[in-house]
């Protein structure tokens, strides 16, 4: 059976994420698992969802497992890390994901990598995705591990694209990547919407604005139509981490479209200048 595993820093970005690429491999017959770098104890959590949960760590794990069940997830294991939050401060406990150290994450993420022995691996990108400390610095964990293990040397290519050169056959490497055409729409819709795009979310610690003007270079398009049943389930599995207040239908329908197809951006095997882009994550 050929193997999927995700890597990201929360539960939630899972299903926030590549949800629908998940859910279709898992239901093409593929072992999708999720290593989770958190159990996202610094999320914000309406006091009332505690209601039966000791913790907010706890609560979120719950929620995790339950959207773990919706896109069909093979498994679900963790670092065994704690969120930082958007901040990440000098001298930070380094039991905190984006404060531990870098060869000690790596290591772990190793331990993953040679027990389940993927074909092929999904991580946040270069810029976390949204600025995320947390994201970032498993991208930067993932790329560590891929030289430990793999003998891999790894450069920026002035198209923005990272490629990865591995002394051992090794998974498969794709980062995921927010299509900014649909980010430089909401961009300028968001402001009619009566929302700041500088101050987007649940904590409005997010911009739009900014995120918008990353160059990440997309190599790989899935086609998830079928499967975005499936992802909006399981993204409604993490109630407490759902945005305050309803979401006008404008708003709804400008995401809905955006999550057709999901992207990624290939860093092993790498890319070439004039390859065809990929609509599938095992060569397919």
């Amino acid at each position: 059976m050929r193997k999927l595993l995700a890597i990201f820093a929360h539960p939630d970005d899972e299903s926030f994420g590549p949800g629908g690429s998940l859910a279709k491999y898992a239901a093409n017959g593929v072992a999708v698992h999720y290593l989770c770098g958190t159990r996202g104890e610094a999320g914000t959590v309406d006091a009332r969802q505690l209601n039966g949960y000791t913790s907010v760590a706890e609560l979120r794990t719950a929620e995790l497992m339950r959207a773990a069940e919706a896109l069909g997830l093979a498994s679900v294991r963790f670092l065994g890390y704690h969120d930082s939050g958007m901040a990440c401060p000098e001298g930070a406990d380094p039991a905190i994901l984006c404060a531990a150290p870098l060869d000690e994450v790596a290591q772990r993420i190793i331990g993953f990598l040679d027990q389940l022995h993927p074909d092929a691996v999904i991580t946040h990108d270069r810029f976390g995705g949204y600025g995320h400390p947390d994201h970032i610095k498993l991208h930067q964990a993932v790329l560590r591990a891929y030289e430990l293990r793999y003998g891999a040397r790894w450069s920026l290519g002035a198209d923005g694209l990272i490629r990865l050169a591995c002394d051992m056959p090794a998974p498969r490497l794709y980062f995921t990547v927010i299509p900014r055409g649909w980010l430089k729409v909401a961009v300028r819709l968001l402001p009619l919407l009566g929302q700041d795009p500088r101050r987007f979310g649940r904590n409005h610690d997010i911009d739009l604005v900014r995120i918008a003007s990353w160059e990440m270079p997309i190599t790989t398009w899935v086609d998830v139509r079928r499967y975005i049943e499936h992802k909006q389930r399981a993204s409604a599995c993490h109630a407490s981490q759902q945005p305050l207040g309803r979401q006008s239908w404008l708003a709804r329908l400008i995401f809905r479209r955006a999550q057709t197809t999901e992207c990624f951006s290939r860093a092993w095997p790498p890319f070439q200048p004039r390859e065809r882009r990929e609509t599938g994550l095992l060569g397919d």
